[in-house]
């Protein structure tokens, strides 16, 4: 039985690789967090959707199994990603709301 490797991204690395996109593609960087995070949820919301039409393709008899596969792929670790920001973000807000004033 073979083992499924694990993806251990950090808040750090993750906001380092979409800061590498940002800078790389043609649109302007964003000025603030919350453009940034819209952007984010913008291009994860892509990717599904991207993985959605490759599965779409695959079901009938027009797509290739591997393009199926690497969108799948990239789709899960952009979820896997976006799901661990969150969390580090929810987590954040419950060690600040536990300070004392």
């Amino acid at each position: 039985m073979t083992s499924i490797p694990t993806l251990i991204v950090t808040p750090s690395a993750a906001a380092n690789a979409y800061s590498q996109v940002a800078r790389s593609g043609s649109a302007a960087a964003p000025s603030s967090f919350s453009e940034t995070i819209s952007q984010v949820i913008s291009q994860a919301e892509q990717t599904g959707h991207v993985a959605d039409d490759q599965a779409m393709k695959a079901i009938s008899g027009a797509g290739n199994l591997t393009d199926v596969v690497t969108a799948l792929s990239h789709a899960e670790m952009t979820l896997q990603t976006v799901t661990a920001v969150r969390d580090r973000v929810v987590q954040a807000y419950q060690d600040i709301m536990k300070m004392p004033i």
